[in-house]
């Protein structure tokens, strides 16, 4: 293991072991009983959902990603809808439709599934380009906007889209623009013999599901929401991500770099981070942590180093070893 790699890992290793805040304990908990050895997709699920971002998790099939959306909407009580995507799918399937009622001579519009709380978009590279771009107002603006009138989405609105990395027939790849919509791309990964074992164990009476019940609420979302983004951040930390952002344009094997919008991500992604780890300030480790998740998948690589087998999060773990890390007073360090 080399410096930079040591480095990382120490990073990693002092985030995912701090200490939860008392408030989501029981979220995580509730989780932790159905999703088995997952604390790290947890802990960064919950800081998309804290932040009002929305994720991209990116897996094979049967790792669990439906039962991990479908726990995390029971324990919050919140709406759940899932849209499975398909090549026939049309916008109008997912948004909602206008249907004239002959008995008042109007036309009502009736709601679609993107109308939930926590949505879960399942597939969602095998629809046409023309049904991803109808999640695009949603993932923006909460809102949809159908026969020339808009729609707000009930809050707090929560989309996860799942896609499958390994059969690309039949598949459309989401336009940058639309990724870039997303907060973080997340990756869930196959169990450890011994987790897989407790799966088993879990699951032979039947699924865990069915004993969740709820132990926070919308409003509680709400209100963890608003503490998360009071989260201080000091003025170095803020120019710490503009730097990172920066240097991302400047590297000779990508296409393009990150945008200012993935900036903003990473700011919010780092308060509510902190806010899940129970402190009530931003420290360097927050955005040293997020930084491949919030921004890997707002990358393009050039042809070049696509054809030399380089990826986007070696690409950011070299930013993040290029820029100094701020120096901080007292304890924020």
């Amino acid at each position: 293991m080399n410096d930079e790699e040591g480095d990382a890992a120490v990073k990693e290793k002092r985030i995912e072991t701090e200490e939860w805040n008392p408030l989501l304990l029981p979220l995580k908990d509730g989780l932790a009983s159905v999703v088995v050895g997952k604390e790290k997709v947890l802990k960064l699920l919950l800081t998309a959902l804290l932040a009002s971002g929305h994720c991209l998790i990116e897996d094979v099939p049967g790792v669990g990603k439906t039962m991990l959306v479908k726990s995390l909407a029971k324990l919050l009580g919140c709406d759940f809808k899932r849209i499975q995507f398909t090549p026939d799918l049309l916008p109008s399937d997912v948004t909602g439709v206008s249907i004239y009622n002959q008995r008042t001579q109007t036309f009502e519009f009736r709601m679609g599934p993107i109308f939930g709380q926590l949505v879960l978009a399942d597939e969602i590279n095998r629809t046409s380009p023309k049904t991803q771009s109808a999640l695009l107002e949603a993932l923006e603006e909460e809102a949809v906007t159908v026969d020339g009138e808009t729609y707000t989405l009930p809050s707090p609105f929560l989309l996860l889209a799942t896609e499958n990395p390994i059969e690309f027939e039949g598949t459309f790849p989401l336009p940058e623009a639309q990724l870039d919509r997303f907060m973080m791309k997340i990756h869930m990964g196959y169990p450890s013999p011994e987790e897989e074992l407790v799966i088993l164990q879990k699951h032979g009476a039947g699924s865990p599901l069915k004993n969740l019940s709820p132990v926070a609420s919308p409003t509680d979302v709400l209100n963890w929401r608003n503490e998360a983004t009071a989260v201080h951040m000091e003025k170095e930390l803020q120019q710490y991500i503009v730097t990172l952002v920066q240097n991302t344009r400047r590297l000779d094997k990508l296409l393009l770099g990150a945008s200012p919008r993935a900036a903003i991500a990473l700011q919010k992604a780092a308060k509510a981070l902190a806010f899940v780890s129970g402190r009530t300030y931003v420290v360097p480790d927050d955005i040293r942590y997020l930084a491949p998740y919030v921004l890997s998948h707002r990358l393009i690589l050039a042809p070049e180093a696509r054809l030399n087998g380089e990826t986007t999060e070696v690409l950011i773990e070299e930013v993040l070893a290029r820029v100094a890390i701020p120096f901080l007073q007292g304890a924020r360090v």
